[in-house]
């Protein structure tokens, strides 16, 4: 095998042009590669983080009602009941289903509904939810969105979003009446105010202790839902089916609840994989042509190392060995230029706060799976013209070249 790499490195250095354009041609297909993969994926994780940050992975709730057929002399009519909020029968012990389950890093019951937010000559629609801090927090963390008070709902207090408090003219402190839908009414002492960084959140969520949003919305010791958090996000689905097919209540993953995100991150990704593709071909592209060259300039070399012994298999392996070679050295520089040119643009979108706009995602899996595809590619486009080569009659190339 010496034998081989030693002639196989002699080709490349003799051809330095041709080996420095096709070594250039794989560092910058190997750059591109892993510049797009690195911005797609952090552009996702970042969607991904911001989407999740403020909404639970699954999401258990009673099924709707069924419609009502309503028979009369003439026809019959099928009429699909108003929704109302409804307890979950047995909460407790579908938390403990849904905690049993693995990949199930959290269970927590909430309950939410309609109501009105009233101070003086103002009025705006909520969203109430009655959440335990202590469990829900284990879910989604809003303690982190605080922007001034505490997340304390003990009592008749209560966390409203930073839209809503500067619509009503509220702030720490200040009391609002709260109206639910059933007309239960209460005087709430505003004890914290948060900014989610999304905007229906911020405008319409009122948050009270579970106790409290039980009574305002009539349902004494029930819940409308239980929450939970997965350890792997796109696992989600899975555990909804899992968990539905348990209780036989409706579980709704974040995928489910977001199809329109879904829909748009497998746009970015299918989009990532077609342009590096044509990366790919291209770079193979270019090796295969740089070798099949090299063989119809080397094919005397090649005709006399046959007629000295060299067997067909030796050849075979001295041009494979170029591709594995140009595809190792390429990819490592571009490797070196995926990093600067992530950095470069790092440094490039920075904001006033020093934090960047741009979010990227650079893993050793990254450069590892894409090292390893630039090896492949060359050693699979070095296969034609290596056999091509093994293939030469040395008599017939020693005498016409």
């Amino acid at each position: 095998m010496a034998f081989e790499w030693l002639v196989a490195l002699r080709f490349l250095r003799e051809g330095r042009i041709q080996t420095g354009f096709i070594l250039t041609g794989v560092g910058v297909g190997t750059t591109v590669i892993i510049f797009l993969s690195s911005l797609i994926t952090g552009l996702q994780n970042s969607i991904i983080e911001r989407t999740l940050g403020t909404q639970p992975h699954v999401v258990v709730r009673m099924p709707d009602e069924v419609p009502l057929v309503l028979d009369s002399l003439a026809d019959a009519r099928i009429e699909r009941p108003a929704q109302r909020i409804r307890s979950i029968i047995g909460w407790k012990q579908v938390i403990e289903v849904a905690a049993s389950l693995p990949g199930v890093v959290a269970a927590a019951p909430s309950i939410s509904g309609p109501g009105l937010a009233l101070r003086s000559r103002g009025s705006k629609a909520i969203v109430l939810r009655g959440l335990d801090p202590e469990d829900a927090f284990r879910i989604v963390d809003f303690g982190r969105f605080l922007v001034s008070g505490s997340f304390a709902l003990n009592g008749f207090n209560a966390v409203i979003g930073i839209d809503l408090a500067r619509d009503l003219g509220i702030g720490v402190g200040d009391k609002i009446r709260l109206q639910s839908a059933g007309d239960r009414a209460t005087i709430l002492q505003v004890s914290g105010v948060i900014d989610a960084g999304v905007r229906d959140l911020n405008e319409r969520f009122v948050f009270v202790s579970l106790r409290l949003g039980q009574t305002l919305l009539g349902l004494e010791g029930g819940v409308s839902t239980v929450e939970l958090k997965v350890a792997d996000l796109f696992a989600a689905n899975e555990l909804a089916d899992q968990l539905a097919d348990r209780t036989g209540l409706r579980a709704e993953s974040w995928m489910t609840l977001n199809s329109q995100l879904m829909s748009g991150l497998r746009t970015q990704g299918s989009s990532s994989v077609v342009i590096q593709t044509f990366v790919i071909l291209a770079v193979a592209l270019g090796i295969a042509s740089v070798l099949a060259v090299s063989v119809v300039q080397k094919s005397r070399e090649i005709g006399i190392l046959r007629a000295v012994g060299t067997r067909a298999s030796q050849v075979l392996r001295i041009f494979l060995i170029q591709g594995l070679v140009v595809g190792l050295a390429g990819s490592l520089g571009g490797v070196i230029g995926g990093y600067g040119l992530v950095k470069l643009f790092e440094l490039l979108t920075r904001n006033a706060d020093g934090s960047t706009s741009l979010n990227f995602a650079l893993t050793g899996a990254l450069f590892a799976r894409t090292m390893l595809i630039a090896i492949a590619v060359g050693l699979a486009a070095a296969t034609l013209p290596a056999r091509r080569a093994a293939r030469l009659a040395p008599a017939d190339v020693i005498r016409y070249g």
